[in-house]
């Protein structure tokens, strides 16, 4: 028999019990939910009590109904043979409330329904659910810090969860959505980090944020919501594009677009490693966990997209960057091992590379050459500008310096 909204208050009982510590309470409560899992509208009897504003406080019993929630919808949310599911309607319904839920203030039921909106769309994107981007693309773009917040985490794990489809079909799908998406978030990921290094510039002067608290917060939630466009801009650049070593890719153009800028952001965010004190130590993880993901980013992009990562105007400053962070960091940095660690991943994968390799052919010349010849043109201009870079006297530096300030305290701790 299938429930309804009479039978709202029943169900909020059986959670209410189900969080009980006496067995006696608890077991047949939960028992009763588990029977009731497959029952037409019990999803939707859950998503009105995560919903409901006079439970606001009621924390624990939304999160259960969370959990439910998210376990029903794994369990009955696809069609299998010779099993029950949700119905058609009753998903049409769950999807529109879970788009214009995008409020919910508690981290960690936000958490769960935006891991429940990949799951879905996993299964109805674009099919069932064709809107699903368009509108979370009007939520991201909300003046509400906690709404747009709320749409960044949705985007997040639902960009994370069609990524991981490696049918043919699904990934030319993704690219499409990468299309779409990628101008937007560029420009807001842009906009952000703008507006939080001129706060930084501002609370670094400052000895503590305490006096900010109601202040803070917000730009709090500005900074988390900026990091999560930054993952966010890794996996369209990344999955969103085939590999450039592939034959019959191009150059990826949003690699040379991103790239620059995110070395540059990398710049600014390091100071402020050793500039904030000691009474901002949120700010200070901040900046840790910050400027260690763009490296991590840009490694990564490097090894998807190598010819385009090559172009002088990207590999040469990177490599510079990273060489005197190792040869030569502020005394500072030197305590910051996995930002120090992720530039030695950079220079390694860059020498290592295959692509940058010169051609035993040697540069080709003409007016109308092929895609693998521009490719192989690439390669000979990389290696030559990487032959530059890494001098017989800068290898001996780097080496040096490698063996005596890091391999040796390696030893030593063995």
């Amino acid at each position: 028999m299938a429930l309804s909204t009479a039978d709202i208050q029943a169900v909020y009982s059986l959670l209410s019990n189900a969080l009980s510590t006496d067995d006696s309470i608890r077991k047949p409560a939960e028992l009763s939910l588990s029977q009731c899992e497959s029952r037409p509208g019990f999803c939707s009897c859950l998503f009105e009590i995560i919903a409901a504003r006079d439970l606001v406080s009621q924390g624990e019993i939304r999160l259960m109904a969370s959990v439910y929630f998210k376990n029903s919808v794994t369990r009955y949310w696809r069609k299998r043979r010779d099993s029950l599911c949700i119905g058609n309607d009753e998903k049409i319904h769950l999807r529109n409330k879970l788009m214009s839920h995008n409020r919910e203030e508690n981290p960690k039921i936000a958490l769960l329904l935006a891991v429940l909106v990949s799951k879905i769309a996993r299964t109805d994107y674009p099919k069932e659910w064709p809107d699903l981007f368009s509108n979370l693309a009007q939520q991201i773009q909300s003046t509400d810090n906690l709404a747009a917040h709320r749409g960044f985490m949705i985007l997040l794990r639902t960009l994370k969860e069609l990524e991981s489809k490696r049918l043919n079909s699904d990934q030319r799908i993704f690219s499409e959505i990468a299309s779409q998406l990628f101008d937007y978030c560029w420009k807001h990921w842009q906009s952000d980090v703008q507006s939080i290094l001129q706060n930084f510039s501002a609370l670094s002067q400052c000895s503590t944020a305490n006096s900010l608290s109601g202040q803070m917060d917000d730009f709090f939630l500005v900074c988390e919501r900026w990091f999560m466009c930054t993952k966010i801009i890794r996996h369209l650049v990344i999955s969103g594009h085939r590999s450039d070593v592939l034959d019959g890719v191009e150059v990826v153009c949003p690699v040379k677009e991103v790239c620059p800028v995110i070395l540059n952001a990398v710049q600014m965010f390091l100071p402020y490693y050793s500039s904030f004190p000691e009474g901002q130590p949120k700010l200070w993880e901040f900046v840790k966990k910050v400027s260690t993901k763009l490296m991590k980013i840009l490694v990564a992009v490097q090894a998807r997209h190598p010819y385009s990562f090559g172009d002088k105007d990207i590999l040469g400053p990177m490599t510079d960057f990273c060489l005197n962070k190792i040869v030569n960091p502020d005394p500072a940095i030197l305590s910051f091992r996995s930002f120090l660690i992720q530039c030695m991943i950079m220079v390694k994968s860059t020498l290592e590379c295959k692509v940058y390799k010169p051609s035993s052919t040697g540069r080709v010349i003409g007016n109308s050459l092929t895609l693998e010849q521009r490719k192989t043109n690439i390669s000979n201009n990389i290696s030559e500008l990487l032959s530059t870079m890494f001098s017989s006297e800068r290898v001996i530096l780097v080496c040096n310096v490698l063996i005596r300030r890091y391999c040796v305290g390696f030893f030593f701790i063995l």
